[in-house]
């Protein structure tokens, strides 16, 4: 039987949680919300996996799995003008109160 998923810290929600491209396509990718988290720290903010991984409290491994799974959606998403939703996952809200938190 494998472990239980572990949830993920994230710090705030997209303020957009739908992106549709122009095209007639109604195929839907859904981007989780802790994909989101770390595809925003990682590849916006600048974090190295490390840093990603001690902010959303899970290992380095794990950052880079969920990083490489979210990239793929959206490129997907974006090569073959999908709509891409942002919804649901393994996450837990921060509520701005630890010392991690950069809310």
């Amino acid at each position: 039987m494998p472990r239980p998923r572990k949830c993920r810290k994230v710090c705030r929600l997209p303020i957009a949680d739908v992106f549709e491209a122009n095209a007639a396509r109604t195929e839907t990718i859904v981007l989780t919300v802790d994909e989101y988290e770390c595809i925003r720290l990682v590849d916006y903010q600048g974090f190295s996996q490390e840093q990603c991984a001690e902010y959303m409290q899970v290992s380095r491994a794990t950052v880079q799995l969920i990083c490489d799974k979210a990239r793929k959606k959206i490129a997907s998403a974006l090569v073959n003008g999908y709509t891409l939703r942002i919804e649901g996952g393994d996450y837990r809200l921060c509520e701005g109160k630890e010392e991690t938190c950069g809310c």
